[in-house]
């Protein structure tokens, strides 16, 4: 065994991660970095004292772990939410207030956009409560404090900040109304003390976790998820991890964009709502949504001659109709749209991404990964399309395959935090 496989096989064992998931070299700076900390002469060293630090063994985990989030991420999810909201609190007519878990919560953006989001459609304060959970304590003491920076905030969608923060030297601290719905610890999706929370929850956020892990330990968590959701409750998941669920036995509730799932044996809420538009011109679409049809034809993508081009839509405007389109579940016209696209324009790797995606949820998994790929030959660092070709590669049996892709888009979000 290596000197830092070891290292490797604790971070399993312990937090479930699968190293090649965010790239070996990610772990190992964040062992040269705690070995410097506590002035280890080498890995040896350092390895004697984490077996005998509990201290040590959590510092190792927060280096680890890189915190990526922001307020109303997936603000579709938030939109579905919502409405199944106040459909699930008529179901109850008043017997108990709607409960709510974010796993992992992280810094307390998503538990905390969940609150704002109930408050902001009408639902008292008493008709719900929010759980919030994370492996990093430091994590949940940031979270606690309810002060946030810039990077909190992203997009161009920010009139919840005027309604729910106030300015300050640090940035903007949460109000207290939208902090008190909210319930954080720290806390292991692992631990079998979750058991004693079967049933629980009848909404439950657990994004962008499944991918860190290997084969077993994504079916462990998914049976963990799976016991804490009421059965008619609703897994919200991250953008690149439908493909796992629908192999788990759940079903995409069909609302666009909500990355939203229930169970196979249960008949979907009546859901009505607007569809969301995606303004920004890359926009990312999951497994989750509505289902597809495959396509009906090969797609060209040849494009036409110059004279005959500078006649034809404008590229911006085509891409942001594609968007629309997928948004509101018209696979046929975004296929439609994007067939257009590449007979008018050059090839564009969000096009393919998205002939890929409308492949993919219709279980046409070979001219998925055709899509994925070319989209990877034009932008080899796209990252919605690393993740959907891993997770597709994974659930034929592709686990190397897989594994290089995760390594990949773990290296390009690196580069991009040390920007």
């Amino acid at each position: 065994m290596s000197s830092e496989q070891r290292f490797f096989r604790f971070l399993q064992e312990r937090i479930g991660l699968d190293v090649a998931s965010v790239g070996a070299p990610m772990v190992e700076r964040a062992l040269r970095q705690r070995c410097t900390a506590v002035n280890a002469y080498d890995l040896d060293d350092y390895w004697l004292r984490l077996q005998q630090s509990r201290d040590e063994q959590q510092a190792l985990i927060e280096a680890v772990i890189v915190p990526e989030t922001w307020f109303f991420r997936y603000p579709e999810s938030f939109s579905a939410l919502a409405d199944l909201a106040n459909k699930r609190l008529a179901e109850l007519a008043g017997a108990r207030p709607l409960r709510i878990l974010s796993l992992p919560c992280s810094t307390g953006e998503e538990p905390y956009s969940i609150a704002m989001t109930l408050l902001d459609a009408g639902i008292g304060a008493q008709a719900f409560r929010v759980d919030g959970m994370d492996i990093s304590p430091f994590s949940i003491s940031r979270a606690e404090q309810g002060v946030y920076g810039r990077n909190s905030f992203r997009g161009s969608h920010l009139d919840f900040r005027e309604r729910h923060f106030d300015p300050s030297d640090d940035g903007h601290v949460l109000h207290s109304r939208v902090r008190q719905q909210v319930k954080l610890q720290s806390g292991n999706v692992l631990d079998p003390a979750l058991k004693a929370w079967a049933g629980r929850y009848d909404f439950v956020f657990c994004r962008n976790l499944l991918i860190y892990f290997d084969v077993p330990t994504q079916q462990r968590v998914f049976e963990v998820l799976k016991r804490l959701i009421h059965e008619q409750g609703v897994l919200f998941i991250g953008p690149a991890e439908g493909s796992l669920l629908a192999r788990m036995g759940m079903r995409p509730l069909g609302i666009a964009q909500s990355f939203a799932y229930v169970r196979q044996t249960e008949v979907a809420p009546v859901f009505t709502s607007k569809p969301v538009v995606v303004t920004s011109m890359s926009p990312t679409l999951s497994n989750a949504s509505r289902p597809f049809p495959a396509p009906a034809r090969k797609l060209k993508v040849n494009a036409p001659p110059p004279a005959i081009a500078a006649a034809l839509e404008p590229s911006t405007e085509l891409l942001a109709q594609i968007a629309r389109l997928a948004n509101a579940g018209s696979s046929a016209e975004a296929q439609a749209a994007c067939a257009r696209y590449l007979q008018q324009h050059p090839p564009h790797a969000q096009v393919f991404y998205w002939l890929g995606l409308l492949c993919d949820t219709a279980g046409d998994t070979g001219e998925a990964l055709s899509h994925y790929r070319k989209a990877l030959y034009l932008d080899p660092q796209h990252a919605e399309a690393l993740a959907h070709l891993a997770a597709l590669l994974a659930s034929q049996g592709d686990v190397a395959g897989a594994r290089r892709l995760q390594a990949r888009a773990a290296r390009r979000a690196d580069r991009e935090s040390e920007q």
